[in-house]
């Protein structure tokens, strides 16, 4: 399974980096995506990747910074991909209606004719397994208002484990999500935790030997903890860049 950072940042593009979306692609049921930001499109464009290969994409909550790339997504594949195969969208409870929302707002009309290819959503619930375009999918409650149940993910394909807190203060929900998991990606906005809501570097350093995951990697970062990232790669933690590359 081969991951790449298709964008790292915050909602806020701390230190220049593109909104949340991970990009990964596996023998068995090629490329998917874990969560949309706005700013998704821009970072395939860069990483030199195809979104029209997705088949998958798998929304942690529905914070604009995770999932309104969705809309543009739409937008590129049915005027500019040309898109025909089918797209499977998987997330939380409401993600179609929010999805929806989002574009009648963003581009007026959006939706008002039938789409040229098969668009499904999948609401995925707390603690319940699901098989979704060939992955398996088990969604972990998380601390994170966002208006509908936000979840870290933990999926497998092709005998690999990859679990994703999605945006969330420390919650023990995580050790079971990321346990003996071959990567662990976990959001670390802040450096001393007094940001609600977020985890910070002091809580998730504390916490890495219950953990358990073969690699941890940390993304979402805000300037302050950006400054401070080299105390995470002192501790054998890696730290998400735009564009990197990772064989899980």
């Amino acid at each position: 399974m081969k991951l790449t950072v298709i964008g790292c940042g915050d909602a806020f593009g701390s230190g220049g980096r593109l909104q949340t979306c991970l990009h990964l692609e596996t023998k068995s049921v090629g490329a998917f995506l874990i969560d949309c930001g706005a700013t998704a499109l821009i970072g395939h464009q860069r990483a030199g990747l195809d979104p029209g290969a997705i088949r998958t994409i798998l929304i942690s909550h529905l914070h604009g910074d995770h999932f309104s790339g969705l809309v543009w997504w739409l937008l590129h594949a049915v005027h500019v991909a040309k898109r025909k195969a089918p797209l499977e969208i998987a997330g939380p409870a409401g993600i179609e209606q929010r999805f929806r929302q989002a574009a009648e707002v963003l581009f007026p009309g959006a939706l008002n004719k039938p789409l040229p290819f098969a668009m499904r959503f999948i609401e995925l619930g707390a603690g319940r397994q699901r098989e979704v375009g060939g992955l398996t999918v088990t969604p972990f409650e998380v601390s994170h208002p966002s208006g509908s149940p936000s979840h870290a993910l933990r999926i497998e394909a092709d005998g690999r484990t990859v679990a994703f807190s999605g945006d969330t203060e420390w919650h023990e929900s995580l050790v079971p999500c990321a346990q003996g998991a071959d990567l662990f990606v976990c959001e670390c906005y802040s450096y001393d935790g007094k940001t609600r809501y977020h985890m910070s570097w002091e809580k998730l350093s504390a916490e890495l030997p219950r953990i358990g995951a073969r690699r941890v990697m940390i993304t979402h970062m805000s300037a302050a903890m950006l400054v401070r990232q080299d105390m995470a790669r002192r501790a054998g933690v890696i730290v998400a860049e735009d564009g990197m590359v990772l064989e899980v």
